[in-house]
């Protein structure tokens, strides 16, 4: 019999539904191969009580016939997402101890629709970090493996890991500049962004809150199409959230893209790119070209200025959400000196309970916003983001109906190769126009490298066409043939 672990959602799903397999034993299987895979260092704070107690929920309701979508599916779910009564501290120290008293809207959504949670992700600090290495519980580690320790991408590095090592059937991650689509690229699996404001930031730990957007990690596009349904909807504790209907995206996987047009931009073809990438991508585009799609050339031309337009505006935006930890409310307060007064404590409690790269974004940002600088930086970089947005407008506007890119420069890298913060920003070169834009952007596995390591391409939507945009990649998906899995080594 398939090891239940192994199960994608829609096949978990269905077996449920015919009484083939029970939500209790689904999840048993996960924890047990989460307990046998803590060498990987995917889950951080570890929740079987609730999770056989949301199973038996979940079987009762199959059996009264009140099945949601998601009911029964054992996830994972990111340190970033508030759960009530469950440590969540966004993989940093200043929130050590911190358990909400409330639910972010994302996992209530989850949670009534059935969706069993095994535990909490690991994650880089505060979602800063493009290799998982900036978390205070360690970092997590890729299960593709070659010789050395591969980093699982990040900051949604230990969704990414504990989907590709079948820990669970799929977790929920953030993507600000890539978290999403990087992670998932570098463990062959598949993660969307939906649109800015198609699912609620309503307790998520705040990054940059303009960038910031929530979207699942699966090992199929089908279960990504299932599972964002289930995430999104409007929420009017969010400002930013769209009332907008939800789609059936699973309904919209026909594979049928017949007429539609792809474009490929001119400006993403970087020097120095690895000749893998170089080739992959070419190889997409034939895929869809023979499955009846027209493509064309275009030009995203003010792409060049993204990213150093997303490191002036994300940290600006962090260093007004991190205030907020001070050591007064909630998380960690440092032991104070005689005669330490209220600056002293605030001093000492960031200067411990924030890592080295989320004090260095905060310091960019308190930099860029300050007097004398706002317009030379911030106000510049709005600039730029708009003009990025205006880019893809055009493009829209032009015809064109979805936009092919790598998701990544490269393959995973080893830990700790990447010790200059200035090439670990690199790594989010392909991906952070689609924050900035406010655009839907999905990653698919595609092929793997020279060294047997997966690669994944980018496939780039119109706002509020995830359903499309989806149905592209599955077209894509099925076109790639995209099999492999890492050899279990933990």
């Amino acid at each position: 019999m398939t090891e239940l672990n192994t199960f994608t959602l829609a096949a978990a799903r269905d077996a449920m539904r015919k009484g083939e397999v029970s939500s209790r034993e689904l999840t048993q299987g996960c924890l047990d191969a989460i307990e046998g895979a803590g060498a990987l260092n995917a889950f951080v704070h570890h929740t079987p009580e609730i999770a056989l107690d949301q199973a038996d929920q979940a079987d009762n309701r199959i059996k009264a016939g009140d099945a949601p979508a998601m009911c029964g599916l054992p996830l994972g779910i990111k340190d970033l997402f508030c759960t009530k009564g469950v440590a969540s501290q966004a993989a940093s120290g200043i929130l050590n101890g911190f358990q909400p008293e409330y639910e972010s809207t994302v996992t209530t959504q989850l949670f009534d629709a059935g969706a069993v949670m095994l535990g909490k992700l690991n994650m880089d600090e505060f979602a800063m970090g493009s290799s998982n290495e900036t978390s205070v519980y360690g970092n997590a580690i890729n299960p593709w493996k070659v010789d050395a320790d591969l980093t699982p991408g990040g900051s949604s590095g230990g969704s990414a890991t504990a989907v590709a090592a079948d820990l669970c059937l799929a977790a929920t991650g953030t993507d600000t500049g890539g978290s999403i689509r990087q992670p998932a690229a570098f463990t062959g699996i598949t993660g969307i962004k939906p649109t800015y404001g198609r699912v609620s930031r309503w307790g998520i730990i705040a990054f940059a809150s303009s960038l910031d957007q929530a979207g699942p990690m699966t090992k199929d596009v089908r279960d990504a199409a299932i599972m964002l349904e289930a995430m999104c909807g409007h929420d009017p504790k969010d400002s930013t959230s769209a009332d907008l209907p939800v789609p059936n995206f699973e309904a919209a996987l026909t594979g049928d893209i017949k007429g539609k047009v792809i474009g490929i931009p001119k400006e993403y073809r970087m020097d120095g790119m690895p000749a893998e990438i170089e080739q992959l991508w070419s190889d997409g585009t034939a895929m869809l070209k023979d499955a009846g799609a027209e493509v064309r050339d275009i030009s995203l031309p003010h792409t060049q200025y993204a990213l150093p337009a997303y490191y002036v505006i994300a940290p600006a935006e962090a260093s007004s959400n991190l205030a907020r930890y001070d050591g007064v409310r909630f998380g960690h307060r440092a032991a104070l000196a005689a005669g330490d007064g209220i600056t002293e404590m605030y001093e000492k409690t960031r200067a411990e309970g924030f890592g080295p790269e989320v004090q260095r974004r905060v310091m960019v940002g308190t930099y860029v916003l300050s007097a004398g600088f706002y317009d030379a930086y911030y106000n510049r970089a709005r600039k730029v983001r708009a003009l990025i947005k205006r880019d893809f407008e055009a493009v829209f506007a032009d015809g064109v109906d979805a936009i092919l890119t790598p998701a990544t420069p490269s393959a995973a890298f080893e830990l700790g190769a990447n010790l200059d913060p200035i090439q670990m920003y690199l790594n989010d070169v392909f991906t952070v126009t689609v924050n900035l834009a406010g655009l839907p952007g999905i990653s698919i596995p595609a092929g793997l490298d020279a060294k047997g390591l997966p690669l994944g391409l980018q496939l780039i939507g119109r706002p509020w066409e995830e359903a499309d945009l989806l149905n592209v990649a599955y077209s894509l998906e099925r076109a790639a043939g995209f099999v492999a899995k890492p050899q279990k080594w933990w």
